[in-house]
């Protein structure tokens, strides 16, 4: 049976889902919270502690708690893929390799995955979309001694990071990015379906093995009107979050 702490924290996840809280908004007091929910504050100040513990609430003594996220959004101090973020959000990913090819590596290649220039390395473009809409264009470029194991990867299948960690035991830990904005170009335009020259959110990032090895690193591009990243500063904390767009 499930404790009733648990199930006030579940009723107020739902409501933050729901924007009935606001980011930035401040909860009902726990006297509030207690007399709604027909608890003791006790009861109350346990759900609030699952809350704060998962980041979605932040609390200071003696003051109401503030809601700092929902579960659509995903702060950027935990590397999450991109199927992990749409399954968090109750929404289901979809992948669609377009291309992939093998090329030498470039300088900007070698200097990112650290190898050698020209060693061959895996290009794939990738279309990712949530529940089959076309979000994101993933151009990734893998270092050579895990590139056997992504082309083995069906193409369309939803998570590589699940399926390289299932079939090599391979851990993404460790994530750099680089966020700006580009302008959709002829390629762009038509797998996101969206007008040329439309602007688009770009993340450039590396991702590393817990030991620091380059695993891969990629352009992503995601549709503006799908995808927005937000800010949460405060005096401990200055998280960058992932979130579908209003």
């Amino acid at each position: 049976m499930t404790a009733r702490h648990e199930e006030i924290a579940d009723e107020l996840r739902r409501a933050i889902d729901r924007e009935e809280y606001t980011v930035g908004s401040r909860l009902p007091s726990e006297s509030e919270l207690a007399a709604h929910y027909g608890v003791s504050r006790g009861t109350v100040r346990q759900a609030v502690a699952a809350l704060t513990a998962e980041g979605l609430i932040g609390s200071r003594q003696g003051a109401r708690r503030v809601v700092l996220a929902s579960r659509r959004s995903q702060s950027f101090e935990e590397l999450r893929s991109f199927a992990q973020w749409a399954r968090a959000m109750g929404r289901e990913a979809t992948g669609h390799v377009v291309a992939q090819e093998h090329r030498p590596a470039t300088q900007e290649d070698a200097v990112r995955l650290q190898l050698a220039f020209g060693t061959p390395v895996l290009h794939v473009l990738r279309l990712r979309g949530l529940d089959g809409e076309p979000v994101l264009l993933e151009r990734t470029v893998y270092a050579d001694w895990i590139a056997p194991a992504v082309e083995s990867i069906e193409p369309d299948c939803p998570s590589v990071t699940q399926r390289l960690y299932d079939d090599t035991g391979l851990v993404f830990a460790y994530g750099e990015h680089i966020i700006d904005a580009v302008a959709a170009g002829a390629q762009d335009a038509e797998l996101l379906g969206v007008r040329r020259t439309s602007p688009l959110l770009r993340v450039r990032r590396v991702t590393t093995t817990r030991e620091g090895r380059p695993v891969e690193w990629s352009d992503d591009r995601y549709r503006s009107d799908a995808v927005s990243f937000s800010v949460h500063n405060s005096i401990g904390n200055n998280a960058l979050a992932r979130k579908t767009a209003e």
